[in-house]
């Protein structure tokens, strides 16, 4: 072994001269760093040995990062291992499609070394090169399992195989591929299925080495190349494809630059969303069941974005929260605070009827009973009664889940709402009086001046009655104000404080204030 090893043949002497001064007849040598281990080992002893070496897709290229370890160059022997390791990788990186994934695959418990001796690079260049041809020019049978015609094949046959390449290993490929012009919408393509299949893998690697420090590195340095491999087109890439990398690189803590770049695309992309693309799984265990803040994020960034060529869109973008707010409402382990601040992200303007908005709100009330009533309040402020259809309004006013100072609010705004009209009516009618007093004042044997006072006495007691009732309607309300500042029972005592808004007032009261009773 040391005549075919420059490695082994200096330990050999330094050990030996070593031992001889402190009188010990054994020598003995550690090769803890070998790359391969023990497997490599084995077969470099075997080739010393002249036994016979079996090589193979799976174990070349650990061979051969030890055969350069232990420094196997054809200046100590003719045919030494590290040449004849060489031109076996070679062969099978341009012979074979699925030897050459054996060989990246290997490469993985080896990555220094591997690297250093460019073995990934080679792999991805030689699948990147495949990738953009016809298999048909280089398939053998190992590739045609399915025993699939390869006269017509479409530009993604190969996504199968490479998708299960680690991260750094998948980008070498997709680099190589871009370099010798592989299709722009392919290569995206492929890279949101790799995505969208490792990335609930990745995560639960995240939280089992978050004290790797050196993990979390590499890993937020591949992230990072992979967000710069998208490309700059519009529409190029999913809405539901970017959120994901947006809650990858959040993770991995990656480059503010880079997310502030995704949040952007993103945000002008919004218009165009469904909710349901905006569904984002969490895997933490306390955590929702979907991630609420990074959409919460989108929607900032659109809204410090907007300008007036996009007030079109934003009601649109509106619609959107509320709708995804319905998805998300039933969450258990969604806390008020990233729902209030998810329903506030937007300006006022942003909608132009909340009734979804109640809707989300209200599922939210019934996933969680617990709430105080300070959170309840917190959660209806965003509801606007003149943005609210009658049928919302009505259940508004019949639903116990809302809190007591919200619905009696809402009660006196119905009744202001339906008096309003009448009131209206009433100076109409007013009007028509007054015209036909003032024609009838121009026909002979009539005194105007008479019949003008008594118009104007009549409108006095009139305007008197108003302001009585007025006067009964402000202490009615002063009394509700004074009831709910009490803290009613919510649930027993709901039915009879919406009484209280009438009941301050006997049904004759009610009738001549041009008030709608809200019960039968």
């Amino acid at each position: 072994m040391v005549a075919r090893s420059k490695y082994l043949n200096r330990m050999i002497i330094q050990n030996s001269s070593h031992e001889v001064q402190n009188n010990n007849s054994v020598s003995t040598i550690q090769l803890n760093n070998l790359p391969g281990g023990p497997m490599a080992f084995e077969l470099v002893m075997k080739f010393c040995y002249g036994w016979k070496v079996d090589l193979t897709a799976k174990n070349v290229a650990p061979l051969y990062c030890a055969t350069h370890f232990l420094e196997m160059t054809d200046d100590l022997a003719q045919g030494n291992l590290t040449s004849k390791a060489e031109a076996f990788l070679s062969f099978v990186i341009s012979s074979s499609w699925k030897d050459t994934f054996k060989v990246l695959k290997s490469c993985e418990s080896i990555s220094r070394c591997a690297n250093q001796l460019h073995i990934p690079k080679r792999c991805s260049e030689a699948i990147a090169r495949k990738a953009c041809m016809n298999p048909q020019s280089f398939c053998n049978s190992d590739y045609n399992v399915d025993n699939v015609r390869l006269e017509v094949v479409a530009d993604n046959w190969w996504f199968k195989d490479v998708l299960f390449l680690r991260i750094d290993h998948f980008i070498e490929v997709i680099e190589s591929g871009k370099q010798r012009g592989m299709k722009s919408e392919v290569a995206e393509s492929c890279i949101a299925q790799w995505t969208m299949r490792w990335f609930a893998r990745l995560m639960n690697e995240f939280e089992n080495l978050m004290l790797n420090n050196s993990t979390d590195k590499l890993k937020e340095t591949a992230v990072e190349s992979l967000i710069r491999l998208l490309p700059l087109e519009e529409n190029s890439v999913s809405s539901t494809f970017l959120l994901h990398i947006l809650k990858l690189g959040s993770v991995t803590k990656i480059d503010s630059e880079l997310l502030t770049r995704i949040e952007s695309r993103l945000a002008m992309m919004l218009k165009k969303c469904r909710a349901s693309d905006l569904l984002v799984k969490n895997y933490g265990d306390d955590d929702g069941v979907y991630d609420v803040a990074v959409v919460t994020r989108i929607i900032k960034s659109y809204a410090s974005h907007i300008s007036d060529n996009a007030q079109s869109n934003l009601s649109d973008v509106g619609r959107l929260v509320d709708d995804y707010l319905m998805l998300v409402a039933q969450d258990q382990n969604l806390k008020a605070d990233g729902f209030l601040v998810l329903a506030e992200a937007l300006p006022q303007d942003a909608r132009v009827c909340c009734d979804n908005l109640y809707r989300a709100i209200d599922m939210y009330l019934k996933a969680h009973p617990e709430l105080t009533e300070e959170e309840r309040t917190c959660l209806c402020r965003s509801l606007k009664y003149h943005k609210l259809s009658q049928a919302a309004k009505e259940h508004i006013m019949k639903n116990n889940r809302l809190p007591l100072k919200y619905v009696t609010s809402f009660i006196l705004l119905e009744q202001v709402s339906v008096t309003k009209p009448r009131t209206s009516f009433g100076s109409v009618d007013r009007q028509m009086r007054s015209r036909v007093v003032l024609g009838e004042s121009k026909c002979p044997g009539t005194s105007w001046t008479l019949n003008s006072q008594n118009e104007i006495n009549l409108m006095k007691r009139e305007v008197a009655t108003m302001k009585g009732q007025l006067n009964d309607i402000q202490m009615c309300k002063t009394k509700l104000q004074g009831q709910a500042k009490k803290g009613f029972n919510h649930k027993k005592n709901f039915a009879s404080v919406r009484k209280i808004v009438c009941l301050g007032f006997n049904n004759s009261k009610l009738k001549s204030f041009g008030f709608a009773p809200l019960w039968a």
